[in-house]
C-alpha cells in the first residue's frame, strides 16, 4: 500500500557467534521412549561390558564410549526398526532423541558395528535377566509356550553360490592376486602406500578364508544328500550339485514363506502364548523345522527357570521321540499339542496294514498324543499357535527380515538384541497399561 515503507523482519545471521545453554535433559517428554529405553538400561548389570574395555584409571588412553550408553542406543534403534551402524551413527548427530541417549559419548559406525555382534554371550544372559524380571511383575505366564521357525534372509546373493570346482577356480585366482602382490611390492615398494597394501593383503586373506569355510560347507552339505540318499534315493538322484556361498559360506538357500529360493537363515523363536515374550531364539542352517520343538522348548525352560506345562507347534516340528520324551517326564510331564501328520488315503490296502501294525506298537503316550490331538479341547488349544505369527510380524517389522551380518554366530547377536527390544515393547506397554485392561 501506499505511505508504507519496507516490511521490517528479523533476517538470520548465520557468521554472528553466539553462547547457548542447553539442557539437554528438557529436549525429550518425561514418558518419551528413550528415557524409558535408558532407564531400564539403568536396571541391568553390565559388569561384564565393563570388565572387557581396555581403558583404565591411571594408564595412557582416551576413555572407551561408556558401554551402558552403547547398549541403549542399539536397544532403542533395534525398537525403531535401526538395523545400519551408519544409519544409527547418523541418528546420534541429527535425531533429538539418540542425541539425548548419547549426549556427548563419541561413536562411529564402526565401533557401533562391532558393539552389536561382539557380545551374544552377555546378550543371551541379560535376556534371561529380563525375563525373570517381567515375571516377577506377573506380566506373562510361562505355563504354555508356543515354537515357530522363520526364515530370515541372509546377506548374500545368488550369484555367490558356487560348486567345489568354482570354488578351486577361485582359490587359484586368490593365490594368483597374492603372488601378483607380492611381486609389485618387491619391484617398487613405493608404488602404493602401506595402507593399501595391507588392505589388499586382507582383503586376499579374508576371501581365503572365505572359500575354506565354504568348501567345508559343501562337506557339510553332501554328508547331508548322503545320509538322506538312504531314505529317499529318488528325491535326492534329482536334486542337483551342492554349491556354498562365498559371501556368507553358512547361509542356505532355502525356499521361504512367499515361495522363493534365496540364501537364508532359518530362526527359531518360543513365545508365551499370553503376550508373546520371547522365551527362546536360535539362529539355525536348517531348511526344515523337524526335531526342533524339544530344544526350544528345554532352552526356554531353563531361561525361565521353571517347568513349562504345555508346549505349541505346527505339524512336523517334533518327531515321535521328542513328543514322547516330552511326555514322560516323571515330574512334569509335558502337554505336547501338535498335529499329526495328514496320513495319505490314496494307498494300497497292504500300506495301511503296515501303517496299522506300525501304530499299535507305539508307545502308550504317543498313542494318547494322537487321541488327544481329535478333541474339540485340543483344537482349541492349538489355535493359540497362532499368536506367534503375531512375534515373527513385530520381528520383521523391526528390520529383522533382511540381515545386514553375516555368519551364524552374528546373527545369533541379531537375533538376541530384537528378543530383547521385543520383550521390553511389552513390558512398557503392560507397564502403562491399567491392572484390570492387562
Amino acid at each position: 500500500m501506499a505511505g508504507r515503507g519496507k516490511a521490517r523482519v528479523v533476517v538470520a545471521n548465520r557468521a554472528q557467534l553466539s553462547w547457548d545453554l542447553i539442557n539437554p535433559d528438557g529436549w525429550l517428554a518425561p514418558d518419551h521412549r528413550a528415557r524409558l529405553v535408558v532407564g531400564f538400561v539403568e536396571t541391568l548389570d553390565l559388569t561384564v561390558l565393563y570388565d572387557k574395555v581396555e581403558a583404565r584409571e591411571g594408564t595412557a588412553g582416551r576413555p572407551a564410549a561408556d558401554p551402558a550408553v552403547l547398549f541403549a542406543l542399539w536397544l532403542l534403534a533395534t525398537m525403531d526398526g535401526v538395523g545400519s551402524a551408519r544409519e544409527l551413527d547418523r541418528l546420534t548427530s541429527q535425531d533429538l532423541a539418540y542425541r539425548w541417549v548419547a549426549c556427548g559419548v563419541p561413536v562411529n559406525y564402526h565401533g557401533l558395528a562391532d558393539f552389536r555382534v561382539a557380545h551374544a554371550d552377555v546378550l543371551d544372559a541379560l535376556l534371561t535377566e529380563t525375563l525373570a524380571v517381567f515375571m516377577a511383575e506377573r506380566l506373562f505366564d510361562a505355563d504354555e509356550i508356543v515354537v515357530d521357525g522363520t526364515k530370515i534372509k541372509a546377506s548374500a546373493g545368488k550369484s555367490s553360490y558356487k560348486r567345489a570346482l568354482r570354488l578351486d577356480e577361485a582359490e587359484a585366482a586368490a593365490k594368483a592376486r597374492v603372488v601378483a602382490l607380492k611381486a609389485e611390492v618387491d619391484a617398487d615398494p613405493a608404488a602404493s602406500s602401506k595402507r593399501t597394501q595391507a588392505a589388499r593383503a586382507r582383503g586376499l586373506r579374508e576371501t581365503q578364508e572365505r572359500i575354506e569355510k565354504a568348501r567345508a560347507k559343501l562337506a557339510e552339505i553332501e554328508a547331508e544328500k548322503a545320509k538322506r540318499a538312504k531314505q529317499s534315493p529318488k528325491e535326492v538322484a534329482k536334486q542337483k550339485e551342492a554349491r556354498a556361498s562365498l559371501t556368507d559360506p553358512q547361509a542356505r538357500r532355502m525356499r521361504c514363506a512367499d515361495g522363493a529360493v534365496r540364501a537364508s537363515y532359518n530362526v527359531q523363536i518360543a513365545a508365551t502364548t499370553d503376550h508373546g515374550f520371547v522365551t527362546a531364539i536360535m539362529a539355525t542352517d536348517r531348511r526344515n523345522d523337524s526335531g526342533l520343538v524339544r530344544p526350544m522348548f528345554e532352552a526356554s525352560e531353563q531361561r525361565l527357570g521353571r517347568p513349562i506345562k504345555r508346549v505349541l507347534a505346527d505339524t512336523g516340528f517334533a518327531q515321535i521321540d521328542d513328543i514322547a520324551t516330552l511326555s514322560n517326564r516323571p515330574e512334569t510331564p509335558v502337554g505336547v499339542y501338535i498335529h499329526p501328520p495328514r496320513d495319505r488315503t490314496d494307498v494300497k490296502p497292504k500300506t495301511l496294514l503296515a501303517r496299522q501294525k506300525q501304530r499299535e506298537k507305539e508307545p502308550q503316550t504317543i498313542k494318547d498324543w494322537r487321541q488327544r490331538m481329535t478333541t474339540n479341547e485340543a483344537e482349541a488349544i492349538i489355535k493359540k499357535r497362532g499368536r506367534i505369527e503375531r512375534v515373527n510380524a513385530n520381528l520383521k517389522n523391526r528390520g529383522f527380515g533382511t540381515l545386514l551380518v553375516r555368519g551364524l554366530a552374528k546373527v545369533q547377536a541379531i537375533g538376541l538384541w530384537h528378543a530383547l527390544a521385543h520383550n521390553l515393547t511389552i513390558a512398557l506397554r503392560l507397564r502403562a497399561m491399567p491392572a484390570s485392561a492387562a
